[in-house]
């Protein structure tokens, strides 16, 4: 990752980049990923062709809450409700198929079991920061837990 301030590179972690001091997710002189000198009104990096409208801390970006991710996990999650409302398709389309097929077979213990997973999913959404939460599901695209 890389500071949008000065462009120098910086740990994902880092609360402020060693060069100048700043918030590694803010400003926009410069990409995200390969530290690439941005204009203000640039939505692709040029250089590496990421969104940069997706560096935005708390997802606000990309329109999308961790509430409600995180409220369609606990109530929908044996669907995967809260995988698709993210746009991890894959992942969601794995959890409604394991739900619906599986309700027969195991008594209803396989959509409990994804239902329990959907629900860590979805405490786990609303315990991150908003600045955590964007990083980690809206720019790493980090599919499950």
């Amino acid at each position: 990752m890389h500071c949008q301030n000065c462009g120098k590179g910086v740990d994902e972690k880092a609360v402020a980049c060693i060069g100048c001091g700043v918030a590694p997710r803010t400003g926009n002189k410069f990409c995200y990923n390969c530290g690439a000198p941005t204009e203000p009104i640039q939505i692709v990096c040029v250089k590496c062709g990421v969104d940069l409208r997706k560096s935005v801390a708390g997802g606000a970006a990309s329109g999308k809450s961790k509430v409600v991710a995180g409220l369609l996990g606990i109530f929908l999650g044996s669907l995967g409700i809260h995988k698709f409302y993210l746009g991890y398709s894959k992942e969601g389309l794995i959890m409604l198929v394991i739900c619906l097929v599986s309700v027969l077979p195991t008594l209803g213990l396989g959509p409990a079991a994804i239902g329990l997973i959907g629900f860590i999913e979805g405490i786990i959404y609303l315990t991150k920061s908003d600045e955590e939460f964007a990083q980690t599901y809206i720019q790493n695209r980090k599919g499950w837990f």
